[in-house]
């Protein structure tokens, strides 16, 4: 255990103590979801002006990255991009965790409530993506969409147009861009609405996908079709900079950017000549991002591993605390109370919140309340364990609770005190009663560790997600995902029984031996 123990220790400063850390002088953190072609997309080297995207090896590009890049040389520093789901981008920028926002975002009337924002540096035109080979391919106006299945991205002024598509079968609206790709690509939905720019993306990186502008086209109100940059309502100086960069670049100069990202975008990588099989484009996904995958399953093992341990640490820890005698002192025992009622709160709170809501307070919450910025690894490993923790806490009071009492009592007739019994005599036995739900809660937590992109934790599905995004190709690169996961959590399961085997041969007479002992002393 204690090699187990150290090699945690060492994997843990391994992964930290390469993490160089970002001074806010010296880099603009721009916030966006790098996966919105040809606003921003994720790519992996630094060609056609790239910039680096914090906490990965990879590169964020696009119209949105090209105007950001503009207004950090005006300020003489550095961009980097923080790669950020979309919900998260405005709690992100409220929090400190980043200094504006990039991301093809339109400022609606609800969003000022919380950000500002500068003048706008795009106008968008509201389209629809279908497939080439579906029903509606033909569509060119909103009555021919009458009984279509379409949807739109969640938290986005698009939401609020598919009232107008009278008779479609409006869709519940989906997290973001790759997942209502997904969606159509497998024929759940016929059409998603998009932005003109995006559709143009979609359509010539898979031939799967087309777009159709309706005429007549949709009611718009000019605060959503615009596009701008969002800042803190505080941050009125770089607003000031923001806009006067802004102001120098000409409509003739954006409308040439935007169509040099379009033909700069990611596309789609096939043989016309040939199309491979389903396990050929698996395999070329696999061969081409292995190194992103080999990324990501390392920081999802890292986050569960530790998150785990040190969540049975404090479950035990709770456990030994719970089952205590009452102090005879009042004032202890009136102590002993109130933090018995603490820890009941902490234990039915993460017991009875989703851990994605969990990840959002702590990491964007404490940033914002109290001006505490936590790396997000290091967040990631704090949630899994405070969460696993509460979980543990009821595990390790089950596994006391199956000990024989006579042994209780044996200890205490030969004069053991509370803390003696339980190191000596009960805490083995309930290592052991525990192992299953232990290993139960490990492959749990390995497979949790994906809620964690949300506050971009680059863990397996994050990276999975941005190698889907980057080709196009969502079946097969989360048919990848999910065979990593499930050797991962095979693998895991096959060891843990094997340490219940080896705990079998002695465990069971751990206590008997060691009162033994003490009675000869």
């Amino acid at each position: 255990m204690k090699k187990v123990l150290l090699s945690l220790f060492a994997a843990v400063l391994l992964a930290f103590g390469g993490m160089s850390t970002v001074q806010a002088d010296e880099y603009l953190r721009v916030g966006m979801e790098a996966a919105y072609a040809p606003f921003n997309w994720t790519q992996n080297d630094d060609s056609n002006g790239a910039v680096p995207i914090e906490g990965t090896n990879q590169y964020a590009n696009g119209y949105d990255v090209q105007i950001a890049k503009k207004i950090a040389q005006s300020m003489d520093k550095e961009l980097l991009v923080v790669k950020t789901s979309w919900t998260g981008l405005i709690p992100a920028l409220t929090s400190g965790k980043i200094d504006m926002i990039a991301a093809g975002m339109s400022p609606t009337e609800e969003r000022k409530q919380e950000i500002a924002f500068s003048d706008a540096y795009y106008t968008s035109e509201p389209v629809l993506v279908v497939s080439t080979d579906g029903d509606f391919a033909n569509a060119s106006t909103i009555e021919d969409f009458s009984g279509a299945k379409i949807t739109a991205q969640q938290g986005v002024w698009h939401v609020n147009l598919l009232p107008q598509l009278v008779g479609a079968n409006a869709q519940t609206p989906m997290g973001d861009f790759s997942q209502m790709r997904q969606a159509l690509a497998s024929g759940i939905i016929d059409a998603y609405i998009s932005e003109r720019p995006e559709a143009m993306t979609a359509e010539s990186a898979n031939k799967k996908f087309k777009m159709i502008t309706l005429d007549p086209g949709f009611e718009v109100a000019e605060s959503d079709a615009a596009i701008a940059v969002g800042l803190r309502k505080d941050d009125t100086e770089n607003l000031v900079k923001v806009n006067a960069v802004l102001e120098t670049i000409s409509e003739d100069e954006r409308v040439a950017l935007m169509d040099d990202m379009i033909a700069k975008q990611p596309a789609e990588s096939s043989d016309e000549e040939e199309t491979p099989n389903f396990f050929q484009q698996v395999w070329a996904i696999l061969k081409k991002n292995w190194k992103q995958f080999l990324r990501g399953t390392g920081i999802t093992l890292l986050i569960s591993m530790v998150g785990t341990i040190v969540g049975l640490f404090i479950g035990l820890l709770i456990g030994v605390y719970r089952t205590a005698p009452k102090a005879a002192n009042k004032a202890l025992a009136l102590l002993q109370k109130v933090f018995g009622w603490f820890l009941n709160v902490y234990i039915e709170v993460f017991r009875g919140t989703p851990m994605i809501v969990q990840s959002m307070v702590i990491y964007y919450g404490t940033a914002q309340a109290f001006g505490i910025s936590i790396d997000r690894t290091l967040a990631a490993i704090f949630i899994v364990s405070i969460n696993t923790g509460a979980y543990m806490s009821e595990i390790v009071r089950g596994g006391i609770f199956a000990v024989d009492k006579g042994q209780f009592e044996a200890a205490t007739a030969l004069g053991f005190t509370h803390g003696q019994t339980m190191r000596k005599i009960v805490l083995p036995q309930v290592i052991r009663n525990i192992l299953p739900a232990t290993g139960n809660e490990f492959v749990i937590n390995i497979k949790d560790t994906s809620v964690l992109n949300v506050i971009s934790v680059v863990e397996l599905y994050f990276s999975g997600n941005t190698v889907a995004t980057q080709t196009y190709q969502y079946f097969q690169t989360f048919t990848i995902i999910a065979l990593i996961y499930f050797v991962l959590t095979f693998t895991v399961t096959r060891i843990l029984r094997y340490i219940e085997k080896r705990f079998d041969a002695d465990t069971y007479t751990t206590g008997a031996n060691q009162m033994q002992t003490e009675v000869v002393k």
